[in-house]
């Protein structure tokens, strides 16, 4: 079953299967998080050959389509697509056509004309891949729409606690921060329920939302509770201009920043980037031993490399293969 996708071409006729995208975590089932885990740890062990490059996407196109700034995405799926052997055509939409005010669906349908395997995009409003999965006959992965979503964040996360814990399941994660805007924490929400995790919302009254489904607290004292305490930044760029969520930042840091005396001995700390040293995590913290944020970025190639191989092949790669890769 092609279950890993947002949007099937629906009253499709007869003809090709229908295409297979990554949207939202929303449209997995845990059996689909299982695979996308286990290739990217499969993948994760070829990185230990001298020759970390397989032949296994050779002859593709993967098109990263970026509207807003990135670093540790767009250069991870980036470097997942040429790992794979893949071509990679990388737009940022300053400096395109999108300055002189060329619509998301023009460029995508010019972008479409070049005949990609892959989009990859990431975009300030809700529901753009969607759109250019409409108009293009390309797979698209969701790189992150507005406050949306960000399926492979969390994906990655998931890795990252997997490969820290040996376990998912029973797992307790702390999210402290803003949660009204975060597309992260409305992906992870979604990914621990489907695995078991239990999760705890924590931060100022107006920035935790209240139809989440999950417990959610302003004690920021909670998060010792925790297996993980899981950071996110104030995401000023999706606030609207003039609100005040809180009274000021050094007032977040003062009740809400992570500190090592808020912690307990040993609890992992995580954090998806770009981090606010001494705002919403104390510099000591982000530089511990007990910080899983390294840990992260290492895993976000390997989850890429993973999800890009699973949109086009619709399967988990095998051992036998990459040990023919070896000689190829």
């Amino acid at each position: 079953m092609n279950s890993i996708r947002l949007v099937r071409d629906e009253l499709r006729p007869p003809g090709p299967p229908p295409r297979r995208h990554l949207l939202s975590v929303a449209d997995l089932t845990r059996d689909d998080v299982e695979r996308l885990l286990g290739t990217a740890g499969t993948f994760a062990a070829s990185m230990d050959r001298e020759l970390k490059k397989l032949p296994t996407l050779k002859g593709r196109l993967i098109v990263n389509l970026f509207y807003e700034s990135s670093t540790r995405t767009s250069s991870s799926f980036e470097l997942a697509a040429k790992r794979l052997s893949a071509d990679t055509l990388n737009i940022k939409s300053v400096g395109s056509s999108v300055d002189k005010g060329e619509s998301l669906k023009d460029t995508a349908l010019t972008l479409g004309a070049y005949d990609p395997d892959v989009i990859v995009i990431r975009h300030p409003q809700i529901g753009a891949p969607q759109l250019v999965a409409n108009v293009t006959g390309a797979h698209i992965v969701n790189a992150g729409d507005g406050k949306h979503q960000h399926p492979t964040q969390a994906l990655l996360d998931l890795y990252t606690l997997k490969h820290e814990f040996g376990r998912l399941e029973g797992l307790h994660v702390a999210i402290v921060g803003d949660v009204l805007h975060s597309r992260v924490a409305r992906s992870l929400i979604q990914a621990f329920e489907l695995v078991g995790i239990r999760c705890t919302l924590v931060g100022p009254p107006a920035l935790l939302p209240r139809d989440l489904g999950v417990e959610a607290t302003t004690d920021i004292a909670a998060i010792r509770d925790a297996d993980v305490v899981y950071v996110l930044r104030m995401q000023n760029e999706r606030m609207e201009q003039g609100s005040n969520f809180v009274p000021s930042l050094r007032e977040y840091a003062a009740k809400w920043g992570i500190t090592p005396e808020r912690l307990r001995v040993g609890q992992k700390v995580m954090h998806p980037g770009p981090m606010n040293r001494g705002v919403e995590i104390d510099p000591r913290v982000a530089d511990s031993i007990d910080s899983l944020v390294e840990a992260q970025v290492r895993s976000g190639l390997v989850v890429r490399m993973a999800v890009l191989y699973d949109v086009l092949t619709g399967g988990p790669v095998g051992v036998r293969a990459l040990a023919a890769a070896e000689v190829a």
